[in-house]
């Protein structure tokens, strides 16, 4: 049991390294979209290549526009958020248990 234990707060804590890592690349992305940023910067491709994919089906579910407001980076962070709060500190206290 103390093999699956830990084994199962390894994964956890990947899970939320991995999920913060890419709520910040979230949030990058939406600062580069308030300026007009140079398409061709590697920087800029990679931003939009890593979250474009996930932006876009929020974005095409989203029923309303608030005059171009762009809503789906507050709500991929929120789903972030969730389960982050959610999923990973379940298998966090799961692991806990088994320990």
């Amino acid at each position: 049991m103390f093999v699956i234990s830990n084994f199962l707060a390894a994964v956890a804590k990947i899970i939320d390294i991995g999920l913060t890592l890419y709520m910040w690349v979230i949030i990058a992305r939406a600062v580069i979209s308030w300026v007009n940023p140079d398409p061709y910067n590697p920087i800029v491709r990679f931003l939009i290549s890593v979250t474009e994919p996930v932006l876009y089906q929020i974005r095409r579910r989203l029923p309303i526009s608030l005059g171009g407001l762009d809503l789906s980076p507050i709500l991929v962070i929120l789903a972030i958020i969730f389960i982050q709060s959610f999923l990973v500190r379940s298998l966090a206290e799961m692991a806990a248990r088994l320990g």
